[in-house]
């Protein structure tokens, strides 16, 4: 437990220092503490499965699968520049929130979401995307591709306050963090494709405290 808080705490700071380093443009410091941060999170997941303390080897396997792709999506979006590098990044958190998807879906038994939860998200990921639309160009059907597969990913997590396949501590890490991990790619879009904000680097905030609540729900 006192490496777990310690991992957290050297965490908090990295993304603080990342998030200074964004707002003042110092790209070495970006490259140094963005990787950092990601890293922190997997470790959360390998301390339990070195110690044995872990919900399910085989869900954490999952987990620890969809932060990795995570890390190859936050190096190419760190490179974005490239002009390459974005739909790379895009491609590898796709897959992050495919295999999210899938671990929530195989450890929730295949229990769906109620169809007014369903309906209502489906209906969230409309407005975002036709919001999105008129600046998308020739991106408009991988953001679409995109946008339906988080909505799944985030219809599973919630499908897992159904399952007794999960603690109730669980189902609310994981509920939290997917909802925190679809803020921040929202915010991510808005401002790649509608308008630039000074304030979108709180979209960092979200995005490693979804990913950070994920991965506690590996802990037994």
């Amino acid at each position: 437990m006192i490496i777990l808080k310690t991992i957290i705490a050297v965490l908090i700071v990295a993304v603080i220092l990342l998030i200074r380093a964004e707002i003042q443009f110092k790209k070495k410091q970006i490259y140094l503490f963005k990787p950092i941060s990601t890293i922190l999170v997997i470790v959360v997941v390998l301390i339990p499965l070195v110690n044995g303390n872990y919900m399910s080897l085989y869900y954490s396997m999952w987990i620890l699968a969809a932060l990795l792709f995570s890390f190859g999506g936050d190096i190419a979006l760190m490179l974005s520049e490239n002009q390459k590098a974005f739909p790379i990044g895009l491609i590898l958190f796709l897959v992050a929130h495919m295999v999210y998807a899938l671990a929530f879906f195989k450890f929730a038994g295949g229990n769906p979401a109620p169809i007014g939860m369903t309906v209502s998200l489906a209906i969230i990921a409309a407005i975002g995307y036709f919001y999105l639309y008129p600046k998308l160009g020739p991106m408009k059907y991988s953001v679409l591709v995109y946008i339906l597969i988080i909505t799944y990913m985030l219809n599973r997590a919630m499908a897992t306050h159904f399952s007794i396949n999960f603690s109730n501590q669980q189902i609310w890490l994981i509920s939290i963090g997917a909802v925190l991990f679809c803020i921040s790619d929202f915010m991510l879009a808005v401002n790649r494709f509608r308008w630039s904000f000074k304030s979108n680097h709180v979209s960092l905030v979200f995005y490693y405290s979804g990913q950070l609540l994920i991965a506690l729900s590996t802990l037994s």
